[in-house]
């Protein structure tokens, strides 16, 4: 109740704007449970969506996620293979959820994921095993979403280590590679770069070598994300206390044990915030692969409504893949908090 008065009844301005929000807030809640629950169609026959469309908007139709969830979420994966796709979603939670505990955080830690990322390429690609083989080109839906984020950020992030080092280089020749690198990035859009590896990398290669397009857009991710996490990283460096610095030299460390015992450390606990925050970014700009035809979870639900029994029913599409975008970005910046928390605690005392 105290909080109540001193946040949201302080004032007569103050309590006038919190009822006035109420209202609209319980309002709208009450008109999304009648739309989404109580006048709702869960399933219909044999595609047969006349039910659907006799509600004329008066409820959701979710009878189109019913029929439709294998393909937002696998894509045009074989349909008697699904499990494979499957399983590899829960080993991806499953890693991150192993590396977000702090008690894992040892060298181990880097044999489960080159073990777990080995074993989901087995999956997804099969051909050994007694596995059927399944083209790239077969792939879809949440697990290529998962596959373009977890490689990407994996990547991108020493990547953007190493680059920030070198921006902060005494040696000329690489701390200008570096700042042209990060310019010549974050200076277009990353359409543009997917556009440019899907379309005009392959016109340099060889006659007769191909390059995954799969793999094509994976590295223009990588580099894109790397540009932008450098200088968030370098953010942290600059706000190093120079004493920090000092003092390891002080104490006769090398160049590289001074960076990985003493500055990085401090640096990036001090960047948290901005490093969870580019990659919720990341996470949701995968689905920018749809322009050069990679069927990632956001255009796996808009082909899902393209059959015209189930068109005029987007709304629900939209809701579900913005629900699974929702809870990957929620659980990111919830674990940001609570470790900013954690590894500041020593500041509040």
């Amino acid at each position: 109740m105290g909080w109540l008065r001193a946040n949201l009844f302080s004032s007569w301005i103050n309590t006038a704007v919190t009822l006035v929000l109420a209202y609209f807030v319980i309002r709208w809640a009450i008109s999304f449970v009648e739309w989404g629950i109580i006048n709702a169609v869960w399933s219909v026959p044999n595609n047969q969506t006349q039910a659907c469309r006799d509600l004329k908007g008066v409820g959701a139709c979710w009878a189109v996620i019913t029929e439709k969830h294998r393909f937002i979420l696998f894509g045009t994966y074989p349909y008697e293979e699904h499990w494979r796709p499957g399983l590899c979603i829960l080993l991806f939670i499953g890693l991150f959820i192993v590396s977000a505990m702090r008690r894992f955080w040892r060298k181990e830690l880097a044999f489960v994921w080159v073990g777990t990322l080995a074993v989901i390429g087995v999956l997804m690609w099969g051909g050994v095993l007694g596995l059927p083989y399944v083209p790239q080109e077969r792939w879809g839906g949440l697990v290529i979403t998962l596959i373009l984020a977890t490689f990407g950020l994996a990547f991108a992030f020493p990547l953007a280590i190493l680059v920030a080092l070198g921006r902060r280089s005494k040696l000329p020749a690489i701390k200008a590679l570096c700042v042209l690198y990060v310019e010549l990035i974050r200076g277009v859009p990353l359409i543009s770069l997917l556009f440019m590896a899907s379309v005009m990398f392959p016109l340099f290669l060889p006659e007769g070598m191909n390059i995954d397009k799969l793999l094509r857009a994976q590295i223009a991710i990588i580099l894109f994300a790397g540009a932008y996490l450098a200088e968030v990283v370098r953010g942290g460096l600059q706000a190093l206390p120079k004493g920090q610095y000092e003092a390891a030299d002080a104490l006769g460390l090398s160049y590289w044990q001074k960076t990985g015992f003493i500055i990085l450390p401090q640096a990036l606990r001090l960047v948290i915030p901005p490093l969870v925050n580019t990659f919720i970014g990341f996470f949701k700009d995968t689905s920018l692969v749809l322009i050069i035809g990679i069927f990632d979870l956001l255009t796996a639900g808009k082909t899902a409504i393209i059959e015209p029994a189930w068109q005029g029913f987007g709304v629900e599409v939209y809701l579900t893949v913005g629900a699974i975008y929702f809870v990957f970005c929620f659980a990111m910046s919830k674990y940001s908090q609570d470790l900013e928390t954690e590894l500041n605690r020593h500041r509040r005392r």
